[in-house]
């Protein structure tokens, strides 16, 4: 799904320059890579503080650590997402209240949200899903009009910009309380092995998460609060430090395979193209709201799962996210789950279909899987 080796290439001078400044200062935790790369990101987003640790599900976790959320407290999340986001919600004994998603953009329905709240509900869980903004206008009225938190996961969205119906524009992962984010290495700003962060403007939390990050501590061996170990190392800065100044040029390759893969499909009536939040016909030249950290689309006649087999017999690799709903997978069942309520995502399960999408597609291998996806559905 992504090529590794070909974006190291363009890179691998300032790679292996940066790792090896860290091997030999031997900082390798929270040496002046890591707060090279803190500051640069800070600036980036346009956000306040930048929290780096381990992995995008410590990230998010903490967020939620840090907010104060106790058992009991519900959490509304999307049903049609990774388990990383209901997962962290059900590890600290809160209860995690699925909802469903938008045909469209795959993203929260805020209609859906708005239903599932309570007197418990403390949070909500908005996703990023696939590159682009959930409906953060709508979502933010309904944490203000209900005393809610938003915690975005902006594991799959960075450098994605929400633009508000008032026109302001904000980069995602600084529209909440308080952001999470994965630095995975297939993630459009990835390290070379796990990474994360967490991002916000509230200067009291960002000084909270900072001791949750370091066991709690503020002060050495003063623990204060109950923590975990999840740092960024720096070799894994090293490598975010070489391509956070390349991010928007990545993101602008990945629109750019985007649209020749939906002019490939534009006249087949099998297959249904992804859709941008800001409801442009197509991808628009000056698109800034989608970063496609994947390009998903809907087969629409049943033949999903065979093309998959068929991509893969002809050694294109694929996915399908996500295969089966997280209201139906068993660490996540609930009685409280009315089938009826999930419409859209026990559709799209059937249906989605992710294409390869990295920095390094050319037109020749887009050309090539367009053309079995099209002679395939249809045949």
């Amino acid at each position: 799904m992504v090529d590794l080796k070909g974006q190291y290439e363009g890179i691998k001078e300032e790679v292996n320059a940066s790792m090896e400044e860290v091997l030999d200062s031997s900082a390798f935790i929270n040496g002046p890579k890591v707060k090279e790369f803190q500051a640069d990101l800070e600036k980036y987003l346009d956000v306040k503080h930048v929290i780096p640790c381990a992995n995008g599900t410590d990230a998010l976790q903490i967020c939620m650590m840090g907010l104060g959320l106790k058992p009991g407290d519900e959490v509304i999340t999307a049903d049609f997402t990774f388990a990383a986001t209901v997962e962290v919600i059900a590890l600290l004994n809160l209860t995690p209240v699925l909802v469903d998603v938008d045909p469209n953009t795959f993203n929260i329905d805020p209609l859906a949200v708005e239903k599932a709240i309570t007197p418990n509900t403390k949070a909500i869980v908005p996703v990023h899903l696939f590159g682009q903004c959930a409906p953060m206008d709508e979502l933010l009225a309904l944490a203000e009009k209900h005393n809610l938190y938003i915690i975005e996961d902006n594991a799959q969205a960075i450098g994605a910009v929400h633009t508000f119906k008032d026109g302001r524009k904000q980069k995602a992962g600084t529209l909440g309380h308080v952001a999470s984010t994965s630095f995975f290495p297939s993630k459009n700003l990835g390290c070379y092995g796990d990474g994360g962060a967490i991002f916000t403007n509230d200067d009291d939390l960002a000084h909270t998460i900072r001791g949750i990050v370091n066991h709690g501590m503020y002060k050495r061996y003063h623990h204060d609060v109950v923590g975990v170990n999840s740092r960024l190392d720096s070799l894994q800065a090293a490598v975010l430090n070489a391509k956070l100044p390349k991010l928007d040029a990545y993101n602008a390759s990945r629109r750019n395979a985007a649209r020749k893969y939906s002019a490939a499909f534009k006249d087949n009536e099998h297959i249904l193209l992804p859709k941008t939040v800001n409801s442009c016909e197509g991808i628009c030249d000056t698109c800034d709201c989608h970063v496609f950290h994947q390009y998903t689309i809907r087969i629409l006649n049943g033949k999903r799962d065979a093309l998959v087999q068929h991509l893969m017999e002809n050694n294109v690799p694929c996915g399908v996210y996500y295969p089966i709903p997280l209201h139906r997978q068993k660490a996540y069942l609930d009685e409280r789950y009315n089938e009826a309520d999930f419409g859209v995502t026990n559709q799209l399960v059937d249906e989605v279909l992710s294409l390869p999408m990295h920095t390094e597609l050319d037109d020749a291998q887009i050309d090539f899987i367009t053309g079995l996806v099209n002679d395939f559905v249809n045949s």
